[in-house]
């Protein structure tokens, strides 16, 4: 059986390699190991746009990855930026917002991580925390820390138990879109995963699996996108507990951080922008 070819989107973003310093299609590794990893093929997915891009795309794909990435313009979601929100893609937010657009209309499996998430909640009417402190390792260091899943859940019936988890971002979901529903939340209460309950396999996460080593979240990705598979790629969950259930407390033990090794030696870390002392946050990227 062919496996599912999943589409990423990507960073565009000035770069530089050899003699070159260009703008450029940048996607950090790990994403299209995670794929691999999981038993599908991965494919970039560059801002375009044309008319009717996303949708075409989308078309061609049997799943889709919203990567992580830099902060998601406020006016997205009718809110003016906080001094620690980080200067917008604009490009990006409207490629991606698209394509989730795309995916949702044609039931395509969607997988958001980190400000895959962020953007599926705001694409349905939701609005983010523009800033939050402790969930990085520091500047350009992934932390680390657990999430808890809310039983009944899409995300509970993988995961069943509590998990370490390596993060990096400094922002959040608020509001959450109607029609969705949390299913996975940090020790302090941050929404950690949000999934669509439906036909379609919709489900956002807050961390960074592909800097991980669960595979499950991806395998299940791969296996709805599967020509054989369910619409789901599983039996569908119940859903029991409602979006804003009391979210468990546990203790949290102490983990290391992991580094993030970047191409350039000062380029910002991949993931949600990181959080500074002062002033506006700097882009992401690597």
């Amino acid at each position: 059986m062919p496996k599912p070819l999943i589409g990423i989107s990507t960073y565009l973003e000035p770069a530089r390699w050899g003699v070159w310093e260009l703008p450029a299609a940048l996607l950090p590794a790990g994403y299209p190991r995670l794929v691999r990893a999981a038993g599908g093929l991965a494919a970039m997915l560059p801002p375009d746009d044309g008319p009717g891009a996303a949708a075409e795309v989308v078309a061609r794909l049997d799943g889709l990855i919203v990567a992580g990435g830099a902060d998601v313009d406020p006016v997205r979601y009718g809110a003016e930026p906080s001094p620690r929100t980080g200067p917008p893609a604009r490009e990006r937010d409207a490629w991606e917002l698209a394509l989730i657009e795309a995916a949702l209309a044609s039931g395509t499996p969607l997988l958001g991580i980190c400000r895959g998430l962020q953007l599926l909640n705001v694409a349905l009417g939701g609005t983010l925390v523009q800033h939050l402190e402790g969930h990085t390792g520091g500047r350009g260091v992934f932390g680390e820390h657990t999430v808890e899943p809310v039983p009944g859940t899409l995300y509970a019936s993988l995961v069943p138990e509590a998990t370490a988890v390596p993060t990096y971002h400094h922002q959040c979901v608020d509001r959450l879109a109607e029609g969705l529903v949390v299913s996975a939340y940090a020790q302090d209460g941050t929404v950690e995963a949000a999934e669509l309950p439906g036909s379609a396999w919709v489900l956002g996460v807050q961390w960074h699996p592909e800097m991980g080593t669960d595979l499950r979240v991806a395998e299940a990705l791969i296996r709805a996108a599967s020509p054989r598979s369910t619409p789901s790629g599983l039996t569908p969950p119940d859903y029991p507990a409602p979006p804003n259930a009391t979210p468990p407390v546990r203790p949290v033990p102490a983990a290391p951080a992991q580094s993030v090794h970047t191409a350039e030696p000062d380029a910002t870390p991949a993931g949600c922008s990181a959080p500074v002392d002062t002033g506006p946050l700097s882009p992401s990227g690597v």
